[in-house]
């Protein structure tokens, strides 16, 4: 498929695996999706796939990795063929290009933080995806920085899809999905919002002294961290910032999406 217009950035929350199953909460990403001009392939960041520095995971068609335990039977059935992308990654690889070659993990399959999403996002499973590892221990400067060197992928056709979670700590989920959120939850999150509807990369980068309860909101960082990759890959271009999905569930697990241009 070839992309005709630039296409945006994104960040999804993409809450538990078994939003794979769920035709209800999946509607949102549903809509998101069909919101999307033509995509020439996705380079996703997930947030279960940390490694350092930043490395290329499967360019061929491989079985998704099911990295989770204690969820229905039926996800493991769920399949998402997408196509490989190789030639997008050797666009990466050049993007990325230092001092040595872009890292390789060539086994390295699809985990729940890509297809779960994708399955609503493009549910054709017709556009070619790539992973890129999230080098988790790179600063929130350098994370913004990886996305900047990113950002040219917009104008031919590549979606550039940052996935984890907006507010994400499973020690203190509410299953009785109370309404409103705890303070803790809902402060980190407007912090967020703010910092990004007003394009400030500087809070951004400097997110660990300046965000709330950001010990609370994220125990661990991978979940928050490829939020600033999509960041430093759509702010790195004019256009409006939105947050076409919302809400949270579970009590404080966020729902956030979040759409550069």
């Amino acid at each position: 498929m070839n992309a005709t217009t630039h296409v945006p950035a994104l960040f999804v929350s993409h809450g538990a695996p078994d939003l794979a199953l769920d035709r209800v909460k999946g509607a949102d990403f549903v809509r998101l999706g069909a919101s999307l001009p033509p995509l020439r392939a996705v380079l996703v960041v997930s947030a279960h796939w940390e490694r350092s520095p930043a490395t290329l995971g499967t360019t061929t068609t491989r079985a998704l990795l099911h990295d989770y335990g204690g969820f229905a039977p039926q996800l493991r059935q769920v399949v998402y063929p997408a196509p490989a992308a190789p030639e997008v990654a050797e666009r990466v690889a050049a993007l990325l290009a230092g001092p040595r070659p872009l890292e390789r993990d060539p086994t390295r399959p699809f985990d729940h933080g890509v297809w779960v999403p994708l399955v609503h996002l493009l549910p054709r499973a017709d556009v070619p995806v790539v992973q890129l590892s999230l080098p988790s221990r790179s600063s929130g400067a350098d994370l913004l920085a990886l996305g900047q060197r990113l950002a040219p992928l917009a104008d031919e056709g590549v979606l550039v899809l940052g996935s984890g979670g907006l507010v994400h700590n499973l020690r203190e989920l509410d299953w009785s999905d109370r309404e409103p959120p705890p303070a803790w939850a809902s402060d980190f999150e407007a912090w967020a919002r703010a910092s990004l509807a007003a394009r400030d990369g500087d809070a951004l980068a400097d997110f660990a002294r300046r965000a709330p309860a950001l010990a609370r909101a994220h125990p661990t960082l991978e979940h928050f961290l490829p939020l600033l990759v999509a960041a430093g890959a759509g702010l790195a271009r004019s256009g409006p910032v939105a947050f076409p999905i919302g809400g949270f569930e579970y009590g404080s697990l966020s729902r956030t999406a979040v759409r550069f241009g």
